[in-house]
This record gives C-alpha cells, structure tokens and sequence, in this order.
C-alpha cells in the first residue's frame, strides 16, 4: 500500500509519542514557540540507524540551539529503552509508532525479511521540520536506509528557512 506525499505548508496531524521508562509524552503538530524536527528511525534492528543516531547524538547541542529534536521508530518500550541504554543519547527517543501515524506521515512501511530483524511492520526512514505553528515545512523520507540526509546540511539548510521565513518547497 502506497502512501500520499506529505502535504508541506499543511498541518500536521497531531500525535504524541512515549518515552521509554517515563509517563511522559512527547507530541507534535500543535502550536509550540519553537520548530521541531522529527526524525523517524526503522528500529533496533538497524545498524545504519544507530550510526545515524550517533551522529545526530554527537552534534545535538547544535540541533537544539535551534529547534526540538525528536526521535521515534514502531519498536516496543523494551527495544527502546534497550537502545537508550546502550549509546546513551540525549535527545528525546520515543517509541510505539503506529501503522496510521507511518502512513499519516507519507513514510515507507517495510515488513520484516525475518524475525530477526523484526516481528512487525515498521516505518523507513524520515526526517520532518514542523513550524512552531505545526505545519510542516520540510520532509525527507526514504525507502530504505541508507539514504539519509547529511546532518550538517540540513541543520545549516534549516537555519536559513528559519532566517529568512523561507516558505515550503515542492508545493507547484
């Protein structure tokens, strides 16, 4: 099944994500005073992921100098917590992303190749610069994961937009 593009320039749909060993709540899609970025990671199983979250990790003081920075997959609380407590990161990770939030989205949804790599359906990768009035401004989404978007040029992309009151692209 195939999902629509994102509409940028448009709302986001409102979620809320959980945080591992916590009550708390992170969500998106409501008017906040700062821009967020989401990005969406596949899971646990994926190694290229956790280098990436690494790299986020390494230059996240750079990232929150100029908007939240929020990290979730479908993975369940205990392959969350897990992966905090293994690299320790610092920025929020949540977990539970559900099949109607992935396609809300517009992300790729992959099934497992094994159950070693997973038992359910999870979302590909995808990064969303929301405007602190919660439309979205920017996405990036990928069928698979190894296509990412440099961290560095995009957060020095990002600042720009943010600037200039740049307006969404793509919208023609």
């Amino acid at each position: 099944m195939i999902t629509a593009k994102p509409n940028v320039g448009a709302q986001i749909e409102q979620m809320s994500f959980a945080k591992p060993g916590s009550d708390a709540r992170v969500s998106i899609g409501q008017a906040k005073d700062r821009w967020t970025m989401l990005f969406v990671y596949r899971g646990k199983h994926c190694p290229r992921c956790k280098r990436f979250l690494n790299k986020l990790n390494a230059v996240l003081p750079a990232w929150t100098d100029v908007m939240d920075v929020v990290v979730v997959s479908s993975d369940t609380e205990e392959k969350a917590a897990a992966d905090m407590a293994e690299f320790g990161w610092d920025f929020d990770l949540c977990y539970g992303l559900t099949e109607p939030q992935m396609r809300a989205l517009g992300l790729y949804v992959s099934s497992p190749l094994s159950e070693a790599e997973t038992t359910d359906l999870f979302a590909e990768p995808g990064a969303f610069a929301i405007r602190p009035n919660g439309t979205l401004m920017l996405v990036d989404i990928s069928n698979g994961p190894a296509a990412r978007p440099d961290l560095e040029e995009l957060l020095d992309g990002m600042k720009f937009n943010i600037d200039s009151d740049r307006p969404e692209r793509g919208t023609a």
